[in-house]
């Protein structure tokens, strides 16, 4: 399971896309248009600057805007960037391996096995999906829904 942290990253940065190249938003705009907690969402969007996935305006029409292509901006490298590595074993995590303590041999360790199938089908496809895939895949299921906005489904197949 993503944590709340990385799910609010994640929606942020799709309403950034979905406001388009060169549009900003406030922290403010973006928290109510997505629930989240405004003072929570200012410091994930720090976050998200740091990383090079946003960037940020002063003044009048100030805020911050999508600084990454969408088509190229993985949902795995968002996740590793707000909640470190997505492995649930440490013995399985492509950036922060680590041996498990408690396993005297890692290679036939059952849990492990299990887990490896389940993580590696896992990454496969958050590593393949982008934002841009995101939001293609909810608008498709809004065109199919009918009445509803895209807004509605910003997070359909997240």
């Amino acid at each position: 399971m993503i944590s709340q942290r990385s799910r609010y990253a994640l929606k942020a940065l799709i309403r950034l896309v979905r406001a388009g190249k060169g549009s900003s938003l406030s922290t403010r705009v973006i928290a109510e248009q997505e629930a989240i907690p405004v003072s929570f969402l200012e410091q994930i969007m720090l976050d998200l600057k740091r990383a090079g996935f946003v960037g940020s305006r002063r003044g009048k029409e100030g805020g911050y805007f999508i600084d990454r292509d969408p088509a190229t901006l993985s949902l795995a490298t968002v996740l590793r960037q707000i909640d470190g590595p997505v492995a649930p074993l440490p013995c399985l995590s492509k950036t922060a391996y680590r041996r498990c303590e408690d396993c005297p041999v890692e290679r036939t360790c059952a849990l492990r096995i299990v887990m490896g199938e389940t993580y590696e089908a896992m990454l496969t496809v958050l590593e393949k999906r982008t934002l841009a895939d995101a939001i293609a895949r909810a608008d498709l299921v809004c065109s199919e829904e009918g009445d509803f906005g895209p807004e509605v489904f910003a997070g359909a197949f997240i």
